[in-house]
């Protein structure tokens, strides 16, 4: 039986990834490097600290992983405060609510950092809803390894097979499965060459996995 719901947040509930990305390139520019598409694709679901470990290495940096996040959540601040289009993803408040009022237990799992979930979190008023939130930056370990997953369900108080996430990118689905979760692959619009392959079921629309329907998958 359904019990608890795991949602990551960039890309199933808030559609911060532009922001996200006009952050992050405002920072490569100011340290002075390119990125290729392909590389920063495959960025997509890990926390800001490994990403900027990963630039470190590969551009062989003469600076500091935590300098690289503290520019591009400097960056990301100045985007989020001025940006009075920032909107929650098309139907996710809804489905939201349609697990709370159907006594589902809600966690987010999201390698943003707690600082960045907070203000999410705040402007939309979503805290009632939710019973814990996890930030990856807090864990040792990124997507797609099943650390925050893990975790997440663990303070669920239920069983993994009692559980669900909701995932956008390649690196949370490996993770979500990792940690033997099933796993909704959400096919967003703003989450760019991504694999929803390993996911257990693809969607495009929240109102496809509303309690009443996706009850069924775990009876």
């Amino acid at each position: 039986m359904l019990k608890a719901v795991i949602f990551d947040m960039d890309g199933v509930i808030i559609d911060s990834e532009p922001m996200h990305r006009k952050a992050y390139h405002n920072m490569f520019k100011e340290v002075g490097i390119e990125v290729s598409t392909e590389l920063y694709e495959s960025f997509t679901g890990q926390s800001t600290i490994n990403i900027c470990k990963k630039l470190c290495d590969h551009f062989n940096l003469n600076t500091t992983p935590e300098a690289l996040v503290a520019l591009k959540r400097k960056h990301y601040k100045q985007f989020f405060d001025t940006d009075s289009d920032l909107d929650l993803i098309e139907g996710v408040l809804g489905l939201i609510k349609n697990y709370y009022e159907n006594g589902l237990t809600l966690v987010l799992g999201s390698s943003a950092s707690m600082s960045g979930i907070n203000m999410i979190f705040e402007r939309f008023n979503l805290n009632q809803y939710f019973k814990n939130k996890l930030s990856g930056a807090d864990l040792k370990q990124s997507k797609p390894h099943p650390e925050i997953f893990e975790k997440a369900a663990e303070t669920t108080g239920f069983k993994k097979a009692e559980c669900l996430v909701i995932e956008d990118s390649t690196n949370g689905i490996k993770a979500a499965k990792s940690a033997g979760i099933y796993c909704i692959g959400y096919d967003s619009f703003h989450s760019k060459n991504q694999d929803y392959s390993k996911a257990d079921k693809v969607i495009s629309n929240f109102e496809d996995i509303y309690f009443e329907k996706i009850k069924m998958d775990f009876q």
